[in-house]
């Protein structure tokens, strides 16, 4: 069967001496994994298509026992170049794509998710600062996991009254009475709260220009990492190298 789709690439493999294999998400917001012959040789009509990051149209064949596909014709609609030329946004993008291919079934779909990482990449394509862009489409990622932190209100009692301890295994913020529930509890500023808040409330394909203090930003990707960790628990070499490129710039 032959299929047409719009779909960005967030994986790119050697197959072979002169092929590639690249694992799409679709615009209906599911994986495809698709063969492009002769990808890797200089002249090939193709090789630009099985750039990571990359945003266009594929035709490609599938037969009906599954397996992969393999590519007939594409056209390249943002190639996203940047995001793969400048260390630190290919290493943000490197991340966001990565964490889509794992938290994303072979059997799931999710057009939502789909829209959101395409917003990733022109966010970051745009010059947004890279790891509020990260955090945001995180959140995104445990919403669609069905883990959105409750944060309005105590989880326990549900009183709004500040201050708020972040329990991730209680899924949200509990109030100072109800802390002592969770000794792991971590404590969050008023201003890493709202930001959070807003994070929840936030669809990357409208986000503006949101500058944070240093000091919170560190309290946001610590409640960030809390909350992945706890609910997702994926081990991935790409947040790994964001380590890295961190300790590397300070």
């Amino acid at each position: 069967m032959l299929y047409r789709t719009c779909a960005i690439i967030i994986r790119s493999m050697d197959y072979g001496e002169g092929n590639k294999i690249v694992t799409l998400l679709t615009e209906g917001g599911g994986k495809a994994g698709v063969i492009i012959r002769g990808a890797k040789k200089a002249r090939s009509r193709h090789g630009s298509l099985a750039q990571p990051f990359t945003y266009g149209e594929f035709v490609y064949f599938k037969g009906n026992s599954g397996g992969l596909g393999t590519l007939n014709h594409g056209e390249i609609m943002e190639s996203h170049h940047l995001l793969r030329e400048r260390l630190e946004l290919a290493a943000y993008a490197s991340y966001a794509a990565e964490l889509t291919d794992r938290s994303l079934q072979e059997d799931e779909s999710d057009p939502f998710l789909y829209a959101q990482l395409k917003a990733c990449f022109e966010a970051l394509q745009a010059d947004k600062d890279p790891q509020i862009v990260s955090h945001v489409y995180e959140m995104k990622i445990l919403q669609r996991a069905g883990y959105d932190p409750q944060l309005d209100n105590c989880v326990s009692c549900d009183s709004e009254d500040a201050p708020f301890m972040l329990s991730v295994g209680s899924g949200g913020v509990l109030c100072r009475r109800c802390a002592h529930r969770d000794p792991y509890a971590i404590r969050l500023s008023d201003g890493t709260l709202k930001v959070l808040r807003l994070f929840r409330r936030m669809d990357l394909r409208r986000l503006g220009s949101i500058a944070l203090k240093p000091e919170t930003k560190e309290e946001v990707k610590k409640a960030m990492r809390r909350l992945l960790d706890a609910h997702l628990g994926l081990q991935l070499k790409s947040r790994n190298f964001l380590d890295q490129l961190d300790k590397y710039e300070i």
